[in-house]
């Protein structure tokens, strides 16, 4: 398995400023020469293991805390940038994306929004009969991809809402605490709409349910409704912080907050992680000990990284059965891409072929890492006669070396290098030369095209 080396020299700097200390003093207590912290602090070398113990041991620090964060998703997100076919050529190496993250945040963040306001505005010419003649027909940031950045780079964890929506769980039942709350409200069950499951009318004071939707469901959308009523200045609060362009991303953004505030109250963060680590991760039991669906355990699991009392880092993903990734949630190692569909080679495709179960495998990533993935259909009837089914996959995945800690593990053989599927992110930026599911070429491998000899591929990637 490859190892990747720790560049973190901001996380470094930061550290050693919150602390008060000069280079040469901070260099003394790590037991490091001052000219070897200046290049570990600028990124010229990586931090060694000498200084993370240092860390932890001189300091306290949480030195998972080095290796976390938005650098990753940065880097994953700058390779996927420029696997677009504008930038043509060969693209930058891996290891100068890594410095520019590590180093120059900003610029890379300013990057990443430019190569977004060129794909936009790509997309609008490509409809530009439609827009001619619109008073708004400029370009304007989608909200949706807004709104799917903020959580992104937030790492799917946002501490004050999290904190407060288990103070609200306290030790009780988080619905029939909210009930207690909306007492004032006419809360009511419907079964003459198929389609909404909640509908708040502040003037009749009146909150009506879905009678059709599964209980879980409910649950949710009670408790989401309490964090719109009572948890609104904390919400506004989370999101000025974001700053976003458009009306637009905020209302959507603040949709996101309370599903926030609802999923950590009906999974408070202390007695989930305990009960998730006595279960070791079996999403099923952890569904029925808390009432919540399957999907809202996985998606929670997925969230757990508070500091100092972090779960696993799980990643989450839910794709539709074109394959378009309609939820992406990480806090391992392994991205997701920010735009199309999901590598054909994981088993979370597999899942519409086999309801009702859950599907287990075992991949490598190009970059050597390894993981167990956890896979099942979420299907969500319409609840009558006629209405549509809303069909999705949900993934579920670690690194192997926690998979001690999950009861999908126990019988699988983890030695065998064989056991592992190659899969990658995407097609564009997969280095993989021989898999037989590759729909696009790799943009940084040459290719070779022999028009006598025809293989799985019309063309060859060079090495």
């Amino acid at each position: 398995m490859a190892t990747r080396k720790l560049y973190a020299g901001v996380k470094l700097r930061e550290q050693r400023l919150k602390l008060g200390l000069t280079q040469k003093a901070f260099a003394e207590k790590l037991g490091v020469s001052l000219p070897y912290l200046n290049q570990m602090e600028n990124n010229h070398r990586p931090v060694s293991t000498h200084v993370v113990l240092g860390l932890a041991t001189e300091f306290g620090f949480n030195v998972g805390e080095l290796a976390a964060g938005e650098a990753e998703r940065m880097v994953s997100d700058m390779r996927e940038a420029l696997a677009d076919p504008v930038f043509g050529g060969d693209a930058p190496p891996l290891a100068d994306l890594r410095l520019a993250a590590s180093n120059a945040p900003g610029l890379a963040r300013a990057f990443l929004d430019l190569h977004r306001a060129y794909r936009q505005s790509h997309e609008r010419l490509a409809s530009l009969d439609e827009a001619l003649g619109r008073d708004d027909a400029r370009v304007q940031p989608s909200p949706w991809e807004e709104v799917r950045d903020f959580f992104h780079y937030c790492g799917n964890y946002i501490d004050a809402v999290d904190r407060a929506a288990e103070r609200f769980a306290g030790d009780g039942d988080p619905a029939a605490k909210a009930e207690s709350i909306l007492r004032d409200l006419r809360i009511r069950m419907t079964t003459t709409d198929t389609e909404a499951l909640r509908v708040y009318d502040a003037g009749a004071r009146t909150l009506t349910l879905s009678a059709r939707a599964a209980p879980a469901t409910r649950r949710f959308q009670l408790l989401h409704q309490v964090a719109l009523l009572t948890q609104d200045s904390l919400l506004e609060a989370t999101l000025d912080l974001a700053r976003f362009q458009t009306e637009e991303a905020h209302a959507i953004a603040k949709i996101g907050m309370a599903n926030y505030f609802a999923g950590a109250a009906l999974l408070p963060y202390r007695p989930f992680l305990a009960a998730a680590q006595e279960a070791r991760h079996d999403l099923e039991r952890l569904s029925d000990r808390f009432g919540a669906s399957i999907e809202q355990v996985a998606h929670r699991l997925s969230t757990l990284q508070r500091p100092g009392m972090k779960g696993i880092p799980f990643f989450f993903v839910r794709v539709d059965q074109a394959g378009t990734i309609t939820k992406r949630h990480s806090a391992a190692p392994l991205q997701f891409a920010r735009f199309g569909g999901a590598c054909p080679l994981w088993n979370v495709h597999r899942a519409f072929e086999t309801p009702g179960r859950f599907l287990r495998q075992l991949a490598e990533t190009p970059d050597g890492v390894r993981y167990l993935l956890l896979a099942r259909d979420v299907s969500k009837p319409g609840g009558a006669w006629g209405a549509p089914t809303r069909r999705f996959a949900i993934a579920l995945g670690c690194e192997t070396r926690h998979a001690g800690d999950l009861v999908y593990a126990d019988d699988l053989d983890l030695t065998n290098p064989r056991a592992f599927e190659p899969i990658g992110i995407s097609c564009r930026i997969c280095e993989r030369r021989d898999c037989h599911q590759r729909s696009v070429p790799p943009l940084e491998r040459r290719l070779t095209v022999d028009p006598d000899c025809r293989r799985t591929l019309p063309y060859e990637v060079a090495r």
